[in-house]
């Protein structure tokens, strides 16, 4: 078996342009992975184009004689494209086999992983807006759930700031109740200082994790960050090498880490990063912000990885055409996903549908302008 091309299908989701990868091969097998990055759309595409001709004619069952050849290729860089050739490898292989992902890598050590809900907070930025939000999610079955409160704020908060803050988190305590987990995502955006200060009053909150409250690759800031604050510090989603989580854990102040599989190449490096974490008595919680694709990509890791926390999911909270786009993928049900059992990743792309949502110069999440923590975008 060859590969004849790869190719990329842009799907134009409003907050954030989904980038889809297809492998193709001589015997009519295809694979699909993923490539979303946060803020850029072109650039991985042109990514893909550029280094497909790497690829093309080797046999897709080899990933990692593959993967290697790409991370050489690019002078020892990982990227979202190769990431999505991986992914796509490994869809081919499984379907060529009959069977899920996960068997390939020594099987499933669960049945299913519980998961938290992002995406949720689409309501008004008040107390009583969250708070409605919040507890529609837990009504739906969920026992965890995770947002960000902090608007448009960068490096400090200001006293009426912080005050609409702890607000904003009461609230959602408050409607939730005191067994579910609140994660609270900072996205980067704090100093070390303003980190403390309200790392130590999030407290009061029981709040499960404070999420990149620092720069998230900047690991000797994470380290005094987490040295200094009551409540669990993580971070991984910004990391790209096996050094960068090496150094983080080897500091021993956190117990969860949240690497991204787009950012550090795939599937088979996210599992390496898992046993990295073992090694450090520390568990995983993959971060997965993009499409159902993703979620499922995420569910063959987090099949065979003992040391799984709890995975992040969106997909309760998308556009309804995503199912005409994309079928074959698992619902969250109570709270869970359980493991599939269909050949490969177990998604199929219809690229009739996907045509029909374009992509969209606009479709981003400005982190740090007003609403965009609604999910509000701005006309394309």
């Amino acid at each position: 078996m060859k590969i004849t091309d790869i190719r990329s299908v842009v799907v134009g989701n409003p907050w954030k342009n989904w980038i889809f990868v297809i492998v193709e091969t001589d015997e009519g097998l295809t694979g699909f992975g993923e490539a979303t990055g946060g803020l850029a759309t072109q650039p991985t595409v042109a990514q893909i184009e550029e280094v497909k001709h790497l690829a093309i004619g080797r046999d897709p069952r080899n990933i990692h004689e593959i993967w290697n050849f790409l991370y050489f290729s690019g002078f020892l860089n990982v990227t979202a494209a190769m990431s999505g050739i991986e992914m796509a490898c490994w869809d081919i292989l499984g379907k060529s086999l009959g069977v899920p992902v996960y068997t390939l890598l020594g099987g499933k050590v669960r049945d299913r992983v519980r998961v938290y809900a992002n995406g949720w907070y689409s309501g008004d930025r008040t107390p009583e807006g969250f708070a409605q939000k919040a507890k529609e999610v837990v009504d739906t079955g969920y026992t965890a759930l995770k947002f960000d409160p902090f608007g448009t704020a960068y490096m400090n908060l200001s006293r009426d700031e912080t005050r609409e803050v702890q607000s904003l988190v009461g609230a959602v305590r408050e409607a939730v109740g005191p067994s579910v987990d609140i994660l609270i995502e900072a996205h980067d955006r704090f100093s070390v200082g303003a980190a403390i200060e309200i790392g130590n009053w999030l407290a009061d909150y029981e709040v499960t994790w404070f999420e990149t409250p620092v720069l998230s690759n900047d690991v000797p800031a994470l380290v005094e960050v987490a040295k200094r604050v009551p409540v669990r510090v993580i971070a991984g989603e910004r990391m790209t090498e096996l050094h960068d989580f090496a150094e983080f854990l080897a500091a021993n102040v956190t117990d969860v880490i949240n690497p991204e599989p787009l950012r550090t190449g795939g599937i088979f490096r996210s599992i390496q990063i898992a046993a990295l974490a073992r090694a450090h008595h520390a568990e995983v919680a993959f971060h997965n912000a993009e499409s159902p694709l993703k979620t499922m990509v995420a569910l063959q890791i987090c099949a065979v990885t003992p040391n799984i926390f709890i995975q992040e999911c969106f997909d309760d909270y998308l556009e309804p055409w995503t199912e005409d786009v994309l079928s074959g993928y698992l619902r969250v049900q109570d709270g869970y996903l359980e493991m599939p059992d269909a050949p490969g990743l177990g998604v199929e792309l219809n690229e009739d549908e996907a045509r029909k949502h374009p992509y969209g110069k606009s479709n981003f999440l400005r982190m740090f302008e007003p609403g965009w923590e609604r999910r509000d975008v701005a006309e394309n």
